[in-house]
């Protein structure tokens, strides 16, 4: 009987886990929903809600990395001054991976669509639920 229980109740627990994870999945991909959609009406500022509001923050790409909130909002405002050179955004995740109640490691590909030309290349953000949001407090971006 109490080796039954103790079964039952990891089951229990499994289960709630399980969708606790996906829960944070689902709010993970939510968040990355919102900013290519943002990213996708020319808003930047929008875009960065998905970010965590802190000069913690650390933004890295190419050989350079910058950390806060502000230099990484003032970089992308630099760097895209336009939705002309914003183009469309396409985010593809490849792997959302919840290692704790807290944090989550999410591995994919962004494209962009211009006129001009089509950059892409790959990106591992740190998700760190802060409060009631999962918000990015690590992005290292690449591209081709």
């Amino acid at each position: 009987m109490k080796i039954m229980s103790a079964l039952m109740l990891f089951v229990a627990l499994t289960g709630f886990a399980s969708a606790k994870e996906t829960s944070a999945e689902q709010q993970i991909r939510s968040v990355l929903a919102n900013q290519q959609q943002a990213w996708n009406n020319g808003d930047i500022d929008g875009f960065m809600q998905g970010y965590w509001k802190s000069d913690k923050l650390r933004f890295a790409s190419g050989n350079k990395f910058r950390h806060g909130w502000q230099a990484t909002l003032d970089n992308y405002k630099k760097s895209y001054p336009d939705k002309a050179t914003m183009g469309q955004l396409k985010f593809t995740l490849i792997d959302i991976d919840v290692v704790s109640n807290d944090v989550a490691l999410v591995f994919g590909r962004w494209h962009l669509t211009r006129d001009k030309d089509q950059p892409q290349g790959l990106f591992t953000l740190v998700f760190e639920r802060k409060g009631q949001q999962w918000l990015v407090t690590r992005d290292h971006t690449s591209s081709q």
